[in-house]
């Protein structure tokens, strides 16, 4: 008789091992029983939650997108400014858990499965546009709609290609992985307001 309780624990030990062994392999060469061995729980027992690996992958997936909306729904709210705003998300995207290898490397094997997952491909999607419209919220009011946009496209494929090259083992480390994004941010806040003088 299965404990009172237990499913959402083990479900999510599941959600963290997948990301585990995908980011410990690079890719989605990994199985039921390699990730339920890792979450402590027999391969039936994950079936018995998820299905199959396809359905643990996608709500892997969907763990992963809500701890960082929610790490940046919270850092939105502390900031002080539009300005602060910007910076907020930046740091949230190059958090401790979001920046380490593990998750690094299993967010590229997602993009990577995006190819062939429609599930996978509209998760990353939404992620994409969550991260715009972050960006967006700080930058529109400080910088004018057409600018914003630009600089905006500009700092989430920084984010995405630090975010490659740290699976790749060539990136930067977390701080200074900051510290490019915001450079990139505060030079094209000075040239506008060069502009605008």
């Amino acid at each position: 008789m299965p404990k009172i309780g237990m499913e959402p624990i083990r479900r999510k030990a599941l959600t963290d091992a997948a990301i585990e062994a995908i980011g410990a392999r690079g890719s989605m060469d990994v199985t039921m029983s390699d990730i339920a061995g890792r979450a402590g729980v027999s391969a039936a027992l994950a079936h018995h939650y998820f299905g199959s690996k396809e359905q643990l992958i996608t709500e892997s997936v969907r763990a992963l997108l809500r701890e960082l909306r929610g790490d940046a729904e919270q850092a939105l709210k502390a900031a002080g400014s539009h300005r602060a705003r910007v910076s907020a998300v930046i740091a949230v995207s190059f958090s401790d858990k979001q920046f380490s290898d593990e998750v690094v490397a299993a967010w590229l094997a997602f993009y990577v499965d995006a190819h062939r997952s429609p599930d996978i491909r509209r998760l990353l999607s939404i992620y994409a546009r969550r991260l715009h419209s972050n960006l967006m919220s700080g930058l529109g009011p400080i910088a004018g709609e057409s600018d914003a946009e630009r600089i905006s496209e500009g700092a989430a494929a920084m984010i995405d290609g630090l975010y490659i090259r740290k699976a790749l083992g060539t990136g930067p480390a977390r701080h200074d992985a900051v510290a490019l994004v915001e450079d990139h941010i505060e030079t094209q806040l000075s040239e506008i307001r060069r502009r605008t003088v």
